[in-house]
C-alpha cells in the first residue's frame, strides 16, 4: 500500500503541475488535506488524539520545519524536471544523512559505508549530464530537499517520544502546514489570483481541478502515514529494502505514465545510483543490527 500510494501520488502530482505549475500553493493543499483528515480521525477517536505540552511542542516544531522545506522544494522540482530525474537526485538522499552524522553529530562513519556512496554520486551525475529535462531549479530544489529531510532525520532523534507514529506525523503536517503558508501566498499569491486559477478552470474545470487536489492530498498524507506505521514495525535491513524498491518503483512507474524520453547515459546513470543506494543501505542496516546484538550481550 506505500508503494501504490506513493506512485498514485508522484503521476497525479505531476499530471496536476502539467496543467497548474504552482508547486507551493499545492505544497500547502498537500498538507491541508492531510490535517483535515487527522483532525476528522482524532474527533471519531481513530486514533485517539495523543496530549501535547510545550516540551514536546518545542521538539517537534525543528522536525516540521525541515519537513515543510523538504516537502516544498521536492515538489518544485517535480513542477520543473520529470518525476524519474528528481527522484535520481533524491537517491543522494544517504550521502547527506551520513555527511551529517560524521560531520554534525560526531558519530564516525565507517570507510565502507563511505565507499558504498561512490556509486550513487557517479550515478545521479552521469543522469544530470544527459537528462532531456534538466534545468537548475529541479536540480537546485531537489539538492535543497535532501539536506532538509537529513536535517528532518537528526531533529526526529532528538523528538523521539513514547507517542504514536501516527499522532507525531498529524502533530508534525499540522505545524509544517502554518510554515508553509506564508512563502505560499508571498511567492505565488499575486499570480494565482491574477491568472493561476482562472487558467487551470479553463483547462480542466471546476470539478476537476477541485477533485484533482483533493485526491493528491489525501494520497500525499496516507503514503506518508503507512511510511511511517510500516518502518515503525520492520527491521533495519527491510527497511532499507523498502525505500530502495520505492525509489524504482516510482521511477519506473513515472516513465511509463508519462513517456519521458530518457537518453541510455541517463538510464545506466539511475540505475548506478539506485544500486549504491542498495549498498549503503544494506551495509548501514548490518551495522545496525552488529550495534544492536552487542548491546544485548
Amino acid at each position: 500500500m506505500w508503494y501504490f500510494l506513493n506512485v498514485i501520488f508522484n503521476i497525479l502530482n505531476k499530471k496536476i503541475y502539467n496543467y497548474f505549475p504552482y508547486p507551493y500553493f499545492v505544497s500547502v493543499v498537500h498538507l491541508a488535506v492531510g490535517v483535515v483528515y487527522c483532525l476528522v480521525s482524532w474527533a471519531v477517536g481513530l486514533p485517539k488524539r495523543a496530549p501535547i505540552d510545550a516540551n514536546l511542542l518545542k521538539l517537534l516544531i525543528p522536525v516540521a520545519v525541515c519537513h515543510a522545506l523538504g516537502h516544498v522544494t521536492s515538489n518544485v522540482s517535480f513542477a520543473a524536471v520529470a518525476v524519474s530525474f528528481t527522484h535520481t537526485i533524491k537517491a543522494l538522499e544517504p550521502f547527506f544523512n551520513a555527511a551529517a552524522s560524521q560531520f554534525i553529530l560526531g558519530q564516525p562513519i565507517p570507510f565502507t559505508l563511505w565507499l558504498s556512496l561512490a556509486p550513487v554520486v557517479l550515478g545521479v551525475s552521469m543522469a544530470s549530464l544527459t537528462e532531456l529535462s534538466f534545468n537548475w531549479t529541479g536540480f537546485i530544489s531537489a539538492m535543497i530537499s535532501n539536506i532538509s529531510f537529513t536535517y528532518r532525520s537528526i531533529y526526529s532523534k532528538k523528538a523521539m517520544t513514547d507517542m504514536d507514529s501516527t499522532n507525531i506525523y498529524a502533530y508534525i503536517s499540522i505545524i509544517a502546514l502554518f510554515v508553509c503558508i506564508p512563502p505560499a501566498i508571498i511567492i505565488e499569491g499575486p499570480q494565482l489570483m491574477k491568472y493561476g486559477f482562472n487558467d487551470a478552470l479553463a483547462k480542466v474545470g471546476t470539478t476537476k481541478f477541485i477533485t484533482d487536489l483533493f485526491w493528491v492530498g489525501m494520497f500525499y498524507h496516507l503514503y506518508n502515514q503507512l511510511a511511517t506505521n510500516t518502518l515503525e514495525r520492520v527491521a533495519p535491513l527491510t527497511h532499507a529494502v523498502g525505500n530502495v524498491l520505492k525509489r524504482v518503483f516510482v521511477i519506473g512507474f513515472s516513465i511509463l505514465a508519462f513517456g519521458n524520453k530518457i537518453s541510455t547515459q541517463t538510464g545506466i546513470g539511475t540505475v548506478i545510483a539506485i544500486s549504491g543506494v542498495a549498498m549503503y543501505s544494506f551495509i548501514k542496516a548490518k551495522l545496525e543490527e552488529e550495534k544492536r546484538q552487542l548491546k544485548s550481550t
